[in-house]
């Protein structure tokens, strides 16, 4: 996900699944559970720097209070069929549930899968292409109408029409069994669709694929299984309240402003065995400053940056430098890699010594300090980040300052002696993409490649610019800042959305910049393979074919410095999204 997100390690058809490298440091010290005092630190204790990493800091059962998030920008939507943000699905487990979640638990504990609006993890058929699943009962949405599997089935259907919610991920459109004169549920309301999804009885679902697949549960975690009663749906409307599933219902959505969501009345913890629901309210900001983000968090005036990414570089030397700040924070590292998409599609970067040019002329250490320096992340050689199966260091190209004389051979070999214009977006409320898209404006400028920059807001970024090739083409776009984090911790949970141009639509787009038929056919075999040796091989080898198309600049392989808010309780570090667990978080 721009995410989106890590969890246990998928396999692909005909493969058991098994757990995932973690992407967390830490101490090696027993995880505990959110609600579990055992090994950790008690209330008023000091705390220490990493301490969220493997354990709980501040458990607590006590409920009551308003927890306060903040975030730069708004994301895509909080519609569960309409959003790929890892932000958004961490904080959607608030008022959405789907089939299957994330254990409530720190670190890598964090990513094991659990039964939620489920009674189990899915019964597969012999050949992994049926997979069943049990309602529990006595489930009810937030105006006391029960939810039935009909509600499941529908909002998973509706999530397919990419043309109306162009954000979030194809996985369902890619393997369910539709029929063929299946549009969406607003153009072919009529047609029969239980080829894909069958609903028998009011707790029973069962998914139909049209190819084997053996972690179907990683598809049932997706907020895309997160219920939508038909006579609330509202299309595209439907973000201006969705109907609460969880423990929280949206008391007031100000789009671009704020959220508040307040206690659901219909939400029944003895149906919910995951969420302890400790804070009365949650309040979001959307479009504070990111330095005064950071600067309230620190005084105490909010408690989270939903964004989980880290803070800036000025709250970085101010944290580092003082102790007490220090025992706040925590330095995760993910499985997300920050990079550069090049659009192969726009001239004359449609020649791969042009974008080769590019490879050779970044400030490679330049982008490293945009983003953060050392505590942001390892210099990356490859698009693949070092806990997904399969990876291997690439050499393929400069890891310091630049090699300009090597970037001007390259323009020759492209027929671009004197260099080209193109331009770059960013996203404007992200300081470390600006200060990326600068230093790449200086760093290729010293081989005649003049960018022009433009800064586009994260809720519209890929939706309405870098990932809507009608503008790109039309607007000269030559490089687009990204960021991607697995879906879960394997290649195709970290790769498919990003490289497989089968994925790319109209708008919405998450690959931005790769078309290549071998990769595609890799893709192909890695998820026939059903030896998992082979099959991390077959990723590593698409990761280097992507850095020698030189499809994309990798940046960093991320880590992010978080700061605990004050008087928050249970707080720790989750594998399934690398940030804090915002279900789980309480307020004193």
């Amino acid at each position: 996900m721009r995410k989106r997100y890590a969890s246990s390690a998928l396999l692909a058809a005909g493969v058991a699944l098994s757990l995932g490298l973690s992407a967390c440091g830490g101490g090696g010290e027993k995880s505990t559970g959110p609600g579990d005092t055992g090994g950790a630190a008690q209330q008023g204790e000091q705390s220490e720097f990493n301490a969220a990493m493997e354990k709980v800091v501040n458990p607590s059962d006590k409920k009551g209070g308003t927890l306060k998030l903040a975030v730069t920008e708004a994301w895509d939507s909080i519609d569960p069929g309409d959003t790929y943000y890892g932000m958004s699905w961490n904080f959607l487990r608030v008022y959405g549930r789907s089939l299957v979640t994330y254990n409530l638990a720190p670190g890598a504990e964090g990513r094991e899968l659990v039964p939620d609006l489920a009674e189990s993890l899915g019964e597969a058929s012999d050949d992994n292409k049926t997979w069943t699943y049990k309602l529990r009962e006595g489930l009810k949405f937030e105006d006391g109408t029960a939810i039935t599997s009909k509600d499941v089935k529908y909002a998973v259907l509706r999530q397919l029409d990419k043309e109306t919610f162009v954000n979030g991920p194809t996985y369902f459109n890619d393997y369910l069994d539709l029929p063929k004169d299946f549009k969406s549920v607003y153009k072919t309301p009529d047609v029969d669709t239980d080829s894909a999804i069958e609903t028998p009885d009011d707790r029973t679902i069962v998914f139909h694929l049209k190819k084997a697949f053996a972690g179907f549960d990683q598809f049932a975690v997706l907020p895309a299984t997160v219920p939508v009663p038909k006579d609330k749906d509202t299309g595209i409307k439907y973000r201006q309240h969705p109907i609460a599933s969880g423990p929280y219902m949206f008391e007031k959505v100000e789009e671009g402003k704020q959220y508040t969501l307040v206690r659901n009345p219909h939400w029944d913890p003895a149906t919910d065995p995951v969420r302890k629901a400790l804070p009365d309210r949650y309040e979001v900001q959307l479009g504070v400053e990111a330095n005064d983000l950071d600067n309230r968090i620190i005084s105490g005036d909010l408690h989270v940056d939903i964004a989980g990414t880290g803070v800036q570089a000025a709250a970085t030397a101010t944290i580092m430098g003082d102790p007490a700040l220090k025992s706040r924070a925590d330095n995760p590292t993910s499985a997300r890699t920050w990079y550069l998409a090049i659009l192969s599609d726009n001239p004359p970067l449609d020649n791969i010594e042009c974008r080769k040019a590019i490879m050779y002329a970044a400030d490679r250490v330049g982008l490293q300090n945009a983003y953060g320096g050392e505590l942001a992340g390892e210099i990356a050689t490859g698009l693949m980040p070092p806990s997904i199966g399969g990876w291997q260091k690439l050499d393929l190209y400069p890891t310091g300052t630049g090699d300009v004389e090597k970037a001007k051979e390259a323009l020759a070999a492209c027929g671009q002696p004197d260099g080209f214009e193109t331009t770059m977006t960013f996203r404007s409320d992200r300081p470390k993409e600006q200060a990326a898209a600068e230093s790449m404006q200086q760093a290729l400028a010293k081989a005649g490649i003049k960018l022009t920059l433009k800064g586009f807001p994260t809720s519209e970024y890929f939706s309405s610019y870098a990932g809507k090739p009608e503008y790109t083409k039309k607007n000269n776009i030559g490089i687009a800042t990204h960021g991607w984090q697995a879906d879960w911790n394997d290649g195709f949970g970290f790769l498919s959305q990003i490289v497989d141009s089968r994925t790319i639509r109209e708008s919405g787009n998450y690959n931005l910049s790769i078309k290549s038929p071998e990769v595609d056919g890799l893709i192909d075999e890695a998820v026939k393979e059903q030896d998992t040796a082979k099959r991390d091989a077959i990723w590593g080898e698409i990761d280097r074919k992507i850095m020698e198309g030189a499809y994309v600049l990798p940046a960093v392989w991320n880590k992010g410095l978080l700061l605990r808010g004050k008087d928050v309780t249970n707080v720790y570090i989750t594998g399934a999204f690398d940030m804090y667990d915002y279900p789980s978080m309480g307020v004193e």
